[in-house]
């Protein structure tokens, strides 16, 4: 447990430091004034349409728990889904590690409806799973659309990927669809059976998760000046690299990782162009949700904290008459 305990908040700040280090050779010569004129220079209608993807982005993540309800067979208001799960989002993707920094909100949100340890386990299992085949599926077509993307980072990224890798990805994706119509055994692992998702859950992944990754990545690609601007789909494919692996670091927010791989993926643009776009891809993908998420779990304790002691209260009353 005391392992446990330390072991992603000293990889993420280790990671945080490698990443700061790396970044200062980037960035030597780079200056403040340098990266406001770039903010500056970013349209008014750019800054509009980053604030759309945005909550493009974050609609599509309340889809995520939504399509792992209709998988476990539970009916959640709709509501309470769209603000849990925006929560848990704003939360974990600055907090870091992920995995179990929303797997705490979802558990306190999803217990008060009703819903076992077991089935939280298998809801976060799906909205992971959901995530990473939305991660997939992009980078199949984007491989396929762009096959030299990889060789943008050179030796960063550890692997060489082409056009035929995009396919084979795109055909393991078909294989798990094609499965999803086979209606397959569940699998049984102790008392727990494991189904396969139905093809009412399989579809909804393909079509949410990449809608959520590309608004997410519109966010950096209209904050971008068009100077040296490679195209969209590039900047896509640069953005499921850098937010994986923002995401794999543990690092919260991605802090350092993110610029770092960014950085490396655009050598043809302005360093303070991209580290603005970033600044703004921060502000409105992390930053802003952040805050919001906080108040939503203040409302949300003190509405729980009156609900489990009205009955007290009640008590009390009733033996002061």
């Amino acid at each position: 447990m005391t392992l446990r305990k330390y072991l992603w908040p000293a990889v993420g700040a280790l990671t945080i430091a490698l990443s700061a280090w790396l970044l200062y050779k980037e960035l030597r010569g780079l200056s403040l004034d340098d990266l406001w004129d770039s903010l500056v220079a970013i349209p008014a209608t750019h800054w509009v349409l980053a604030a759309i993807s945005t909550l493009v982005a974050y609609a599509a993540l309340a889809g995520y728990d939504r399509i792992a309800l209709m998988h476990l067979g539970k009916k959640i208001d709709w509501w309470f889904i769209t603000i849990c799960s925006f929560t848990t989002y704003a939360l974990s993707h600055n907090v870091g590690a992920s995995v179990v920094s929303g797997a705490v909100v979802r558990y306190r949100a999803y217990s008060t409806r009703g819903l076992t340890p077991a089935e939280i386990g298998v809801l976060i299992a799906i909205c992971s799973f959901t995530f990473i085949l939305g991660t997939l599926l992009l980078a199949g077509l984007v491989l396929v659309y762009e096959p030299e993307l990889i060789d943008r980072f050179g030796d960063l990224v550890p692997v060489e990927a082409s056009a035929a890798t995009g396919v084979l990805i795109l055909a393991l994706i078909g294989l798990y669809v094609v499965a999803s119509f086979m209606k397959l055994k569940p699998l049984k692992l102790g008392s727990i059976n494991i189904f396969y998702p139905a093809p009412k859950v399989v579809l909804p992944q393909l079509l949410l998760a990449p809608v959520e990754l590309i608004g997410a990545a519109g966010i950096i690609y209209f904050a971008l000046p068009e100077a040296g601007n490679p195209g969209f789909m590039i900047v896509l494919g640069i953005f499921l690299i850098s937010f994986s692996a923002a995401l794999l670091s543990h690092a919260p927010g991605g802090l350092g990782v993110l610029e770092l791989v960014f950085l490396m993926g655009l050598p043809d643009m302005n360093q303070a162009d991209v580290i603005a776009a970033l600044l703004v891809f921060r502000l409105f993908y992390l930053i802003i949700p952040f805050v919001m998420a906080l108040v939503v779990i203040l409302i949300f304790e003190r509405s729980q904290f009156r609900l489990n002691n009205a009955p007290d209260l009640r008590r009390g009353e009733q033996h002061e008459s």
